[in-house]
């Protein structure tokens, strides 16, 4: 079976990394100047050869098999701007990162298309969407920590990753961050961090080896899909401490990979007790790993992707092995 060539966006560099472990070409549509959405093979990733840039002006003269939209963007805007009509008819899948914004339950998905796929990232996302006539895939995440030892903690700190949080406020926990900063020490790592007195960008080829010296992760974050950066931490083995909602209540187990509760102060109180208790921060971290290795292992992400995309493509599964996945 050959690879299907998938035409996509760079919405989430990251997760098109991961995506990348499929075995398929993925296309990516590039501009001057590289703006939001267009930024090709953009960051620090080594990206394989099967991500390939064209040049967005070139996009309606390629033979593709599969469109996969990644934002909501690329289905309103960029799917009439680029595509020819005869594109517009291929096998589609729209790719939902986030759960709805405005109101949880009764957001209608601005697809509602009977003949496209939306894959959700989360069980969660999933259930609250109102996905109307499309038919609805859930694909959780899949991440490689290769070749790292993982979790060490001799760091006396909690490590928080998330980007730009000062600018995306409430949702992102910028003032739960805030609030807990003032009692126990944390680091925050990401673009924008410095404002809120953090370390600012780290590459991504080095913050495995930060983070792993951290005695734990704390996830801030109210409202969102599940953060990549979580399953990340979780597969180095950093004890997770976090808000119990969305889907971080399926992921985290207490006393086995960490501390979820809604209730701040005994979050606060567990971090403090992580600090000053490495044996049950060790135990936690066995928990963690455990879990991320079972539920975000890449070969299953990257086999996910596989089957969906051979059977919206109407190509046979398989001819594939499992240890081939990967870039």
């Amino acid at each position: 079976m050959r690879p299907l060539r998938v035409l996509t966006w760079h919405v989430h560099g990251s997760y098109l990394w991961y995506l990348a472990h499929a075995p398929h070409e993925l296309l990516l549509p590039v501009r001057e100047g590289r703006p939001e959405g267009y930024g090709g093979r953009a960051g620090s990733r080594p990206w394989p050869d099967n991500v390939i840039e064209v040049p967005a002006e070139e996009v309606r003269d390629l033979e593709l098999d599969v469109i996969l939209y990644q934002s909501h963007r690329n289905w309103e805007v960029d799917r009439l701007e680029l595509l020819s009509s005869e594109q517009r008819l291929l096998p589609q899948v729209f790719l939902e990162h986030d759960p709805p914004r405005q109101v949880p339950t009764d957001t209608r998905h601005p697809v509602d298309d009977p003949a496209v796929t939306i894959v959700h990232v989360t069980h969660f996302n999933e259930l609250m969407w109102d996905s109307g006539r499309s038919p609805t895939r859930v694909i959780e995440h899949g991440v490689a920590m290769a070749h790292h030892p993982g979790w060490t903690g001799e760091l006396e700190r909690g490590l928080v990753v998330v980007n730009g949080l000062a600018a995306r406020g409430r949702r992102l926990g910028a003032d739960v961050f805030k609030r807990v900063r003032a009692e126990v020490p944390l680091d925050l790592v990401g673009m924008g961090s410095e404002e809120l007195g953090g370390l600012g960008e780290v590459p991504l080829s080095e913050l495995p080896e930060l983070a792993a010296r951290y005695r734990f992760f704390f996830n801030p974050i109210r409202y969102t899909s599940l953060g990549l950066a979580v399953c990340e931490a979780m597969m180095l083995g950093l004890p997770i401490v976090g808000l119990a909602t969305t889907e971080l209540v399926t992921v985290v187990e207490n006393r086995v990979s960490g501390w979820i509760d809604t209730d701040v102060d005994r979050l606060v109180g567990h971090m403090r007790r992580l600090l000053a208790d490495p044996a049950e921060a060790a135990l936690l971290s066995e928990g963690a790993r455990r879990a991320a290795n079972a539920r975000f292992g890449i070969n299953r992400f990257a086999g996910d992707w596989h089957a969906l995309l051979t059977e919206v493509a109407g190509s046979p599964v398989g001819g594939v092995a499992a240890d081939s996945f990967g870039p």
